[in-house]
């Protein structure tokens, strides 16, 4: 099958970070060079500026189902082009070589993928791009010098039009080469499928309910002046939210500080010390800078002219695990509604009367944090149907483990946080009956402890406001290990095989779970693969035996650093992190294959957050709750005995049920 590597140069006065739908639908988008190579030939670049015309050739390809079209980030190529061109876009033949090498566990980005393969200089990208892309397809601002324009135009800089065209070519140069030296792994089927899905979710779009937005704004903007004005008269500083300024006066006052961000403010008022003065003053300071409250905004910037914002997802945007990753107004971290009348609510935003709403609500700043979620609207004449995985992980986990009382709690719909902890302490635990509050003590040791953690991780997940010493919050370790002893046994197990592969000269394979199709492999005695039941891999480049801070061995590997924003390089995991791996991969998978059922369906998805799926249907009992739900729930082959459970609403609009 003949392989078509495509890129293009484009221009628009819309910011590209707010999403590709967005970029192009400024009216002065436009494609000014499309750069593409069949297979080996040489690259040929269309200067389209220069009225050059797309040959007959590159069209028929375009339409050709036998032509497999492929560029790096191919969403921004297929929306684009289908922009530019309506009649040429085809859209399941494409693939996208930037999945690929996230498939690989590689870093985003094109530039950084070479420079991790070691790929020779000729193949590299051309570093010289960054500029040229400033220059040609950003507006610029209007100066003397440049006569006054707000746009570089090729005649311009025509030695630098030509430097262009040449970086153009070569990004073709860079992804042919990429996904030649990758193909050996390729996503599977499904995974194709659920990419195509992605990019058809992106393109939908969810709607906004803009007088919400618009209230939300001027009733921030008036109450943010409101509370300046109190901190000002409080301490007598010109601005009170410059953190130089704040500093000094918290010094002056006998509380120096290091930092105000929002950690360090929400240390400084757990400190029941605290003079009141200073703590009024730093609550207002949280509350000028409630991010959630900031999504309005980034909702007002991301709408189109469809009403709808977009591109709210990247597809295999978590490394190895292949989860989606939040973009624009970052739906994975929306606050949580506790109003009880949101209808109420939203009306008196909508009338963004302040006085009214704060005799009615109090803090209008956490009000507007709470109703963000419901900004999100589907369009008149529908309905959402939200449908939730029921504690994935730990459903996921007993799966893995074969860790059978937990699987009976689940099959009995028993609440697995009393489970645990009857399990625990050797006493029935009931929700809101007999030996309820050791039933938070269970919660917390679920959510802290099945990947391995100790005391640091119970506090991180809530251990803390438990009021217990380290000493008791280690019993509660030991106690839900020894509960649970499958589980820590998997631990071991899936960090035992990873190192026999590892430390095997040659091919060789293990299994991690007998009865399931979960088993290391390696690949030129380098690269760990861990195949999931689903049928895809994660994958570990360059894996080692090194030794950690302990002293002890340890596995290395190749990747992302989770906890440095753009950082590659050398990494360390053990056999806890790795569980956590596979059953985080294992849970996205199964909402993935959720999606394709719910989409066969008929339940067009628009949005996901973490492992819930959000439809938009026709407000008629042909699309219910129920039906969704035994969609989400029916499992596959592979999941075969993976108790799935989940729950949801229908709704006018989004919000946390």
């Amino acid at each position: 099958m003949t392989t078509l590597y495509i890129d293009i140069e484009t221009y628009s006065s819309n910011d590209i970070k707010l999403g590709v739908h967005k970029y192009v639908d400024a009216l002065d988008f436009e494609i000014m060079l499309l750069a593409y190579a069949f297979d080996d030939e040489p690259v040929k670049v269309i200067d389209l500026k220069a009225g050059e015309q797309i040959p007959d050739r590159l069209k028929f390809a375009l339409i050709d189902i036998g032509t497999v079209k492929t560029a790096f980030n191919a969403n921004f190529e297929l929306t684009c082009l289908r922009k530019a061109f309506p009649d040429l876009v085809v859209q399941g033949q494409w693939e996208c070589d930037s999945v690929l090498a996230l498939y690989h566990s590689l870093p985003p980005g094109l530039d950084a993928v070479g420079k991790a393969l070691g790929l020779p200089q000729d193949k590299q990208k051309d570093a010289r791009g960054k500029k040229l892309i400033q220059f040609f397809c950003k507006p610029c601002k209007p100066t003397k010098k440049n006569g006054g324009r707000v746009r570089n135009l090729p005649e311009d800089d025509p030695e630098g039009w030509a430097v262009f065209k040449e970086y153009n070519a070569q990004d073709v140069v860079t992804e042919r080469e990429i996904r030649k030296r990758l193909l050996w792994l390729k996503p599977t089927d499904e995974e194709h499928t659920l990419w195509l899905l992605d990019h058809e979710i992106n393109l939908r779009g969810i709607g906004i309910d803009m007088d919400l937005v618009r209230g939300a704004q001027r009733l921030d903007e008036e109450y943010s002046k409101e509370l300046l004005e109190k901190a000002g008269e409080i301490t007598g500083l010109e601005n009170p939210n410059s953190a130089p300024q704040l500093k000094g006066w918290l010094a002056l006052n006998g509380r120096p500080v290091e930092s105000l961000n929002k950690e360090a403010v929400e240390a400084l008022l757990k400190d029941d010390t605290l003079h009141p003065t200073i703590k009024k003053v730093l609550k207002i300071r949280a509350s000028l800078g409630m991010t959630s409250v900031k999504k309005y905004t980034a909702m007002a910037d991301s709408i189109c002219s469809d009403g709808r914002a977009h591109d709210l997802f990247q597809f295999y945007g978590a490394s190895r695990t292949g989860r989606w990753a939040g973009r624009n107004i970052q739906l994975q971290n929306l606050t949580k509604n506790h109003i009880d009348d949101l209808d109420l609510a939203r009306e008196y935003v909508k009338e963004a009367d302040p006085e009214w709403v704060k005799m009615m609500f109090g803090n209008v700043k956490d009000l507007l944090s709470q109703l963000v979620r419901t900004a999100l609207v589907p369009q008149k004449g529908n309905k959402f149907i939200v449908a939730d995985f029921s504690a994935i992980e730990a459903r996921v986990i007993a799966w893995l483990s074969g860790e059978h009382w937990r699987m009976e709690a689940f099959r009995n719909g028993e609440d697995i946080y009393c489970s645990s902890a009857s399990r625990m302490f050797g006493v029935p635990v009931q929700k809101h009956g007999v030996n309820a509050e050791l039933r938070q003590r269970g919660k917390v040791a679920e959510l802290a402890l099945g990947y391995g953690g100790g005391i640091s991780a119970m506090k991180d997940m809530g251990g803390d406001k438990l009021n217990l010493t380290d000493e008791e919050l280690q019993q509660i370790v030991t106690k839900w290990r020894k509960a649970s002893p499958k589980i820590p046994a998997l631990w071991r197990k899936i960090e035992s095989a990873a190192m026999s592969v590892i430390r095997h000269e040659g091919p060789c394979k293990a299994r991690v779970v007998v009865d399931r199709d979960i088993w290391f492999e390696k690949k030129d005695n380098k690269d760990l693969l861990l195949h999931l039941p689903s049928g895809r891999y994660i994958v570990y480049l360059n894996a080692g035996i090194g030794e950690n801070r302990f002293g002890n061995e340890s596995i290395v590997y190749d990747g992302m650093n989770p906890k440095k924003k753009n950082e590659y390089g050398r990494l360390e995991t053990y056999g806890g992190k790795l569980t956590e791996n596979l059953v985080q991969a294992v849970a996205r998978d199964c909402l993935g294959e959720a999606m394709i059922n719910l989409e066969i369906a008929g339940y067009t998805i628009v949005a996901h957050v973490h492992d819930e799926v959000i439809c938009e249907v026709p407000d008629n009992d042909n699309y219910t709750l129920d039906k969704a739900v035994e969609i989400m729930t029916q499992g596959s082959k592979w999941s075969e005995g993976l108790l799935l459970n989940a729950d949801g609403f229908e709704s006018y609009y989004y919000m946390k049920d």
